[in-house]
């Protein structure tokens, strides 16, 4: 079975004390969408970062499609949305996805095939004359992801990318996701969100930095005898504690 990402033995202590990430192991498919589930501080920022190849690591080895994380042949193959605002506020949205298309090394031919996709997919053609610093937190959010869109990543890691989105929209991106994913590409979503685990193919459930478990949802209601997503992760955390 191929493999998108591959996690041995990992932890990261930070500030030489907080150990924030304990002893994860994880073999991730290809072409899935992937949930990381768990509550705020749980670890799910910095196993991404962890994969992203931004985090120095202090025991432990991640592989992405059998590379050392944050290998530079990975630049082209893995793109990554943060938390923060990853765009440049006093630019347009359209001038915002241009620079960033000319960094990804597409052809002056494709950019504008490129840029109208973009835009389209998150739904922000009527806003791309607009300053990015005048736009709402939640549109700001959708530039982001437009760029994370940019070059046909054969992975993308996304933290946290339906925050401060209405029902609507979110509806629209996680539809976005499954046609992607059945395309080929390989997404890891971070989310607080359980409801949001319940549309992935693949769950990964963090608390205090540990794995709680990873299969599907649907095998993950089976096995703990739920019916939600939510229901099984506070059954797998009180049998834990």
């Amino acid at each position: 079975m191929e493999h998108s990402v591959k996690i041995k033995n990992l932890s990261v202590t930070l500030g030489g004390h907080l150990k924030v990430l304990k002893n994860i192991n994880l073999e991730l498919p290809v072409s899935k969408t992937i949930g990381f589930i768990g509550p705020s501080g749980a670890g799910k920022t910095t196993l991404i970062r962890g994969i992203v190849g931004s985090l120095k690591i202090n025991s432990g080895e991640i592989s992405v499609f059998d590379m050392p994380a944050g290998s530079r042949v990975l630049r082209e193959q893995v793109n990554y949305m943060t938390q923060e605002l990853s765009v440049y506020p006093d630019l347009t949205v359209k001038e915002n996805l241009k620079y960033f298309i000319t960094m990804a090394g597409q052809s002056r031919k494709m950019s504008r095939d490129i840029l109208v996709e973009a835009l389209s997919l998150v739904d922000m053609t009527s806003k791309s004359d607009s300053l990015v610093s005048d736009l709402s937190s939640g549109q700001k959010q959708r530039v982001s992801l437009a760029v994370a869109l940019i070059g046909s990543p054969k992975l993308m890691v996304l933290d946290e990318p339906t925050v401060g989105l209405d029902p609507v929209l979110r509806e629209k991106l996680w539809n976005l996701f499954a046609k992607l994913s059945k395309q080929g590409t390989t997404l890891i979503i971070s989310s607080h969100s359980m409801d949001e685990a319940e549309r992935c193919d693949d769950l990964v459930l963090i608390r205090n930095g540990e794995l709680v478990s990873h299969s599907s949802p649907k095998e993950l209601l089976r096995t703990t005898g739920t019916k939600t997503v939510e229901e099984s992760f506070l059954k797998l955390v009180g049998d834990k504690e």
